[in-house]
């Protein structure tokens, strides 16, 4: 019963991997011919218990602490409810 369930998650997972793509792929060429505006990024790097946050501006660096709380936040919910079920069954 459980190879099922694991294709259709499996499944699911690819093709949010490849709509990802797809919407990247999208997003940079209908900004190709746009010279205009101002590029900005960052990135957060999780060492243990640790978030690294890097950003080419104050702005994108608060951004990326409020992402990095909200997804540990629901890592940890995910985390404890699927605890709860081993509890139960045990």
């Amino acid at each position: 019963m459980i190879l099922p369930t694991l294709v259709v998650l499996v499944a699911v997972a690819v093709i949010l991997v490849l709509v990802g793509a797809l919407l990247i792929f999208l997003s940079a060429l209908r900004a190709r011919g746009r010279a205009e505006g101002r590029v900005e990024g960052g990135a957060v790097v999780v060492i243990g218990p640790v978030p690294l946050v890097f950003g080419t501006s104050e702005r994108v660096a608060k951004a990326l602490m409020v992402l990095a709380i909200a997804l540990f936040a629901i890592a940890l919910a995910v985390f404890l409810v699927g605890l709860r079920g081993v509890w139960r069954w045990t």
